[in-house]
């Protein structure tokens, strides 16, 4: 928008518009959404970025509605080939892998392809299972068990279908695939090392005895961090298996006993479901001291921000100054925590 007395007119019709639509909760972020298409119109955008946008908004809208009955629920996406066939190891591991978390209350996302996506979600059942499609000229066709449009979403782009692959889930299992799998992949664990998603299992699967992770795990190392390209830790927050039954227990043990966290400039809250002793500090503290940019690893109160948007109030919390990039050794503080005898 342009300024004065013109962007007044147009702010006062907008908010006139979301008011007669009925809309009563998050009406500034609505106003933003709407002001951003009238943007994109006096910019003069052309045809295809407003197809782009168009799209991508309807898209998101249309996932944001499949996944909104199940918010309570905790999700794992499962990442794998659409080539995998039937009867194959790794489609075996997929499905014993879904059906593990599914038996243990949580619903498994996937791409609602055929290979490991259509093991999964056979493994997992219908009522645990929900897809997130993408339309190709080749290749991929929804499968049986994700089909009904209740239990899917179908979408254009890749980079709308990675957001809500990623998105909605707590935990995430990748077994071998090509260019796809390993791009999802890559996208978990830039995330991850960047901070830009709360720390989260993931489990890199493989058939009994296969190679495929391990090479990759050696390619990380030997390349990537031998070369300083990333940290020597970055790979820490990994589990590199041929377990389907580990895979199952590093993501529901992950949040046995943490659930949250949240930044204050450079101090890190973490949430508990329960507070460690004393005793389990002073040693949480000893085994992590080289986590702290300075001081401690302490127990902390809500913070005036958490009491007034009530965001998780109840909780036990403990606080700390992370150093730069440390966060391999988050993921390890948390798996310390749910080892602790006090954790749930």
């Amino acid at each position: 928008m342009t300024g004065g007395l013109r962007d007044a007119a147009l702010d006062e019709a907008i908010s006139s518009l979301v008011a007669e639509a009925g809309i009563t909760a998050q009406r500034g972020l609505i106003r933003r959404i709407i002001a951003s298409g009238i943007g994109l119109g006096q910019d003069g955008a052309s045809r295809l970025n407003l197809k782009i946008t168009a799209a991508a908004v309807e898209e998101m809208r249309a996932a944001f509605r499949l996944f909104a009955p199940y918010s309570g629920i905790p999700k794992a996406t499962i990442f794998g080939s659409a080539r995998t066939e039937v009867g194959d190891p790794l489609w075996h591991a997929a499905e014993a892998a879904a059906r593990g978390l599914a038996e243990r209350g949580w619903t498994v996302v996937t791409g609602a392809g055929p290979g490991i996506m259509e093991a999964a979600a056979t493994g997992a059942g219908r009522e645990r299972s929900l897809g997130v499609s993408i339309r190709l000229p080749f290749e991929e066709r929804p499968n049986a068990i994700v089909e009904d449009d209740d239990r899917r979403v179908a979408m254009k782009y890749f980079f709308t279908r990675k957001l809500m692959l990623v998105k909605e889930s707590s935990g995430f299992i990748c077994l071998p695939g090509g260019f796809g799998t390993m791009d999802e992949t890559f996208e978990l664990l830039t995330l991850q090392q960047t901070g830009k998603m709360e720390p989260v299992p993931i489990v890199l699967l493989d058939r009994p005895g296969g190679s495929y992770w391990s090479g990759f795990a050696r390619f990380v190392t030997e390349e990537l961090a031998g070369s300083g390209l990333i940290a020597v830790d970055d790979l820490d927050r990994v589990l590199v298996t041929d377990s389907a039954e580990a895979a199952v227990a590093e993501v529901t043990g992950f949040w046995r006993n943490y659930d949250s966290l949240r930044w204050f400039d450079e101090e890190l809250v973490l949430r508990l479901r329960a507070a460690p002793t004393e005793a389990e500090l002073a040693e949480l503290n000893e085994r992590f001291s080289g986590m702290c940019l300075r001081g401690r690893i302490e127990r902390a109160e809500p913070r005036p921000a958490e009491l007034a948007e009530r965001d998780r109030p109840e909780l036990p919390r403990l606080a700390l100054i992370p150093r730069q990039r440390a966060i391999g050794e988050l993921h390890r503080l948390i798996r310390a925590l749910a080892l602790l005898p006090s954790a749930p």
